[in-house]
């Protein structure tokens, strides 16, 4: 570790103490060259979870963005906050488990779990989510989509 100090490369642990749980160490250091202390910091640094998208580019799970778009799909709906919520937090944690191994998650899994969970909340949200989701290329396609919501009502 570089003394901030002098600059020199030669220190010593003087002690260590586990922090937050055990996600770091806090280290007390001296300089060898000018025996200044300092601290320093460890942590474990993950990778971070991603989405891949449908041309497979790479990008960071945003929970920013799925909270985004399931507030748009549930606008004008008498659904709480605290159940959106709870909702963003189910299909993160689905989310994360789908890609607990390799640390990622296709934008086409994600979606299904967002779909399945709005599904069963509000078919109208539902319904508006999957009218973005799965671009529908025709007006029939739209109409079969919301006669399926309505013949699993029954």
């Amino acid at each position: 570790m570089r003394c901030p100090l002098c600059g020199s490369l030669d220190d010593k642990v003087i002690e260590s103490r586990t922090m937050a749980n055990g996600e770091s160490i806090r280290r007390r250091r001296e300089c060898l060259a000018c025996s200044y202390r300092f601290t320093s910091y460890e942590k474990i640094e993950e990778k971070p979870f991603m989405v891949v998208k449908r041309d497979e580019r790479r990008q960071p799970f945003d929970r920013q963005k799925l909270e985004k778009g399931i507030e748009r799909a549930l606008e004008k709906r008498s659904v709480t906050t605290g159940t959106i919520e709870n909702l963003v937090i189910e299909i993160e944690d689905q989310a994360m488990l789908n890609g607990k191994t390799t640390r990622e998650i296709t934008t086409e899994q994600l979606g299904e779990i967002v779909l399945e969970k709005l599904y069963k909340l509000d078919k109208v949200a539902y319904i508006r989510f999957a009218s973005a989701y799965k671009h529908f290329e025709s007006l029939e396609e739209f109409i079969t989509e919301v006669k399926n919501v309505e013949r699993a009502k029954k």
